[in-house]
C-alpha cells in the first residue's frame, strides 16, 4: 500500500469512527453561516452545486438543498455518506474519493470544498483544483478553505476519540498559485482563525470569457 493510500485511509477511518462526534445531526451553520449566505447571494435560483468532502451533509448540503439548489455531495466515508443521505434527502450523495471522481465539464454553478482539501495528498490537490475548474460552468464559483501555513502530520485520539486523523497542506501562497494555474480568478482571500493558527478562505471564479483564463 502506498504512503498516500495509508494516509487517506487514516482520514476515512477517522471520520467513520468520529462522524457523530465531529458534527451532530442538529448542528447549526455556525461559522459557515456568512459563507453560505454569500454563496446563495451569488447563485441563480435552482443552481447546481457540488459539495466536495460533504461529510454528513450538515450544514452545507442541507442549507443549499433547503434553499432550492440542486446539490451533489461527495465523500469517501461510508458513515458520513449514509448520514448525509438520511439528513438531506433532497440532495444526491456519492461515496467516492474526490481526487478520483469524474463529472462532465461545466456541470456545476458552484463548488464548495470546506476543510476537505487539507486531508488529501499534496500531489493530488492541484489536480483536484484543475478538475474543479473544469466542472464549473463559466462564471461559476469556488468556495474553499485551505491551509494557511504548510504542515503535514497525524494526531492520535483525534477530538478525544479512539481514532487518528491526518492532514497535509501547503501555505496560502502556494494555494493562490494552484488556483490561478487551474484557471480560476481569486476574488477574495481571508484568514479563518482556529486554535494557534488557522486556515485560508478563498472565493475564486471561473471567468466567463475563455480569453481571460490565467489572469
Amino acid at each position: 500500500m502506498s504512503a498516500d493510500k495509508r494516509q487517506t485511509d487514516v482520514v476515512r477511518r477517522g471520520y467513520d469512527a468520529l462522524s457523530y462526534h465531529y458534527r451532530t445531526d442538529d448542528a447549526d451553520e455556525g461559522r459557515y453561516a456568512p459563507w453560505l449566505a454569500d454563496l446563495r447571494a451569488r447563485l441563480r435560483p435552482g443552481a447546481s452545486v457540488l459539495d466536495v468532502g460533504c461529510g454528513c451533509g450538515v450544514p452545507v448540503a442541507r442549507s443549499l438543498a433547503d434553499a432550492g439548489y440542486a446539490v451533489t455531495g461527495v465523500d469517501f466515508s461510508e458513515v458520513q455518506i449514509e448520514r448525509a443521505r438520511h439528513l438531506v434527502p433532497g440532495a444526491t450523495f456519492l461515496r467516492a474519493d474526490a481526487t478520483d471522481v469524474h463529472f462532465p465539464a461545466a456541470s456545476f454553478d458552484a463548488v464548495v470544498c470546506l476543510y476537505a482539501l487539507i486531508h488529501m495528498p499534496l500531489d493530488a490537490q492541484p489536480r483536484l483544483l484543475r478538475n474543479i475548474a473544469d466542472w464549473l460552468r463559466p462564471g461559476g464559483w469556488l468556495l474553499a478553505t485551505t491551509g494557511w501555513t504548510a504542515w503535514t502530520g497525524t494526531a492520535e485520539n483525534w477530538l478525544g476519540g479512539p481514532a487518528a486523523m491526518w492532514w497535509s497542506q501547503e501555505d496560502a501562497i502556494i494555494y493562490r498559485g494552484w488556483l490561478r494555474a487551474a484557471g480560476l480568478r481569486i476574488t477574495l482571500q481571508d484568514f479563518v482563525p482556529e486554535g494557534d493558527s488557522g486556515h485560508a478562505l478563498f472565493w475564486a471564479r471561473k471567468p466567463d470569457d475563455a480569453a481571460q483564463l490565467g489572469l
